[in-house]
């Protein structure tokens, strides 16, 4: 599997901690540093950039971050067995690595991080699309990120770039493609982890846009779009029925058939009923 760095194999580093991956926090474990190596590289130039890494677990990626020139490495961790084979990388990589134990879900990063600010993670199965969708939605934009390069199980990568029209088009297409251009630059085969998931992963990289792809209130479009997917059979007069009374009229004011259903709408038509549902 090869090496990066002077610091022990991973398997010596799991077995020296105890560091069972755990269902109960989604954790599976990459222990090729080649191929985290490999990983830190599709998140770009690191050597001016400080990084926000979640679930870092006995430190993979880690390692292939600060291999590949990251300026500061910000790891947030909740599994409390982790954080010491966490601080040996620390001495690997003086002044570069900042261990932080909290819940990624809990955790506020802006104060520990300098701009430009990039996001690198294997995330854990069971937080990673909540986690980026806050990403995605923080209130105000641009955000606190330049770019965010994240593993995810392959299905919901392809959910991520999908296309108008495609089995995995919905909600997450559309947030992450109106304000960020989303790409999958790797995938990543189950055997890579341990344990083995029963999926295959893939890489997704996306780049902060520096205003949305088209106008429109974000609350509003995000509301619409929950409605309209939540009942993806339905024609979008019915789905959206409990966004407004008149909701037929909004949806022939935007341009949009009512008889039309939510995957066939592209970004920018959703982002039309937008703005005229904020009209109406």
């Amino acid at each position: 599997m090869g090496t990066i760095d002077d610091l022990p194999p991973l398997r010596a580093v799991i077995a020296a901690h105890g560091l069972a991956a755990r269902k109960s926090l989604g954790q599976n474990f990459l222990l090729d540093l080649n191929l985290t190596a490999k990983i830190a590289r599709q998140a770009g130039d690191l050597g001016h950039a400080d990084v926000l890494e979640i679930g870092p677990g006995p430190g993979g990626l880690t390692r292939g971050l600060l291999a590949e020139g990251a300026r500061k490495v910000v790891a947030v961790e909740k599994d409390a067995r982790c954080i010491a084979a966490l601080e040996e990388i620390t001495q690997a990589y003086p002044g570069r690595l900042e261990i932080v134990s909290a819940d990624a879900l809990a955790f506020d990063p802006r104060p520990y991080l300098t701009p430009p600010v990039r996001i690198v993670s294997n995330l854990p199965y069971n937080v990673g699309t909540e986690l980026l969708t806050r990403w995605l939605d923080p209130g105000t934009w641009p955000p606190f990120w330049t770019s965010l390069t994240l593993m995810f199980q392959r299905e919901v990568a392809q959910r991520i770039v999908a296309a108008p029209g495609s089995k995995a088009y919905g909600r997450l297409a559309i947030l992450s493609q109106w304000r960020s251009e989303a790409r999958i630059v790797l995938d990543v085969p189950p055997e890579a982890f341990t344990p083995a998931p029963k999926v295959r992963s893939a890489v997704v990289h996306l780049t902060a846009r520096p205003e949305p792809l088209f106008e429109a209130d974000a609350p509003t479009l995000f509301r619409i779009t929950a409605a309209a997917f939540n009942q993806r059979r339905k024609m979008l007069r019915a789905a959206l029925r409990g966004l407004s009374p008149d909701i037929e009229d909004v949806l022939l004011s935007a341009g949009i058939a009512p008889t039309r259903r939510a995957e066939e709408l592209s970004i920018e038509e959703f982002c039309a009923l937008a703005r005229a549902l904020a009209a109406a």
